[in-house]
């Protein structure tokens, strides 16, 4: 077999599995990076490294791997523009986290969204009380955003960060 044809069926193959690795253990995840998280991503492009190239260690090569992941990662955001189905399929849906001042803990659990994370998404936002958010929402990106009642209150962007602690501390 050609060996940048090789290349280029490997590189796909690892491309992807990664997607459906993503959608199955969420992206929301890779919203805002913890040490272990750039760990784990530095380990990752290790080991799938040679799984995309094999021998190849040739600058031909790398630029092969490379042109098919742009390729199939431009492709696949096309598909997603174009295809309802397949867009939901591929993205997370949004989460209602606070609706007019009442916490979803169900939700919050099932996100592992501790308190502390909500409330510095709030202080983020201007909001001291839950009971003044209108609107909580965990964004498809991994952000939060919240909306308040009040007109004059300057709305941020907040990403929310990954934490391990237990879940729902201190509400």
């Amino acid at each position: 077999m050609n060996p940048y044809l090789d290349v280029i069926i490997r590189s796909a193959a690892v491309y992807l599995f990664m997607v459906i690795a993503l959608r199955i253990f969420g992206k929301k995840e890779l919203s805002q990076l913890n040490t272990a998280d750039v760990i784990l991503i530095l380990l990752i492009s290790n080991a799938v490294q040679n799984a995309m190239v094999g021998n190849n260690t040739t600058l031909l090569g790398g630029i092969a791997a490379a042109t098919v992941l742009f390729t199939i990662n431009f492709t696949l955001k096309k598909l997603m523009y174009r295809f309802k189905k397949f867009s939901d399929f591929m993205l997370e849906k949004p989460e209602i986290l606070i609706h007019d001042g009442t916490l979803d803990f169900k939700i919050l659990s099932k996100l592992n969204i501790t308190s502390d994370e909500l409330k510095e998404a709030m202080r983020e936002h201007g909001v001291e009380y839950f009971a003044d958010v209108k609107l909580a929402m965990l964004e498809i990106d991994g952000n939060i955003s919240i909306i308040t009642g009040d007109k004059m209150l300057k709305q941020t962007h907040y990403k929310r960060r990954k934490n391990h602690k237990n879940l729902i501390q201190g509400m």
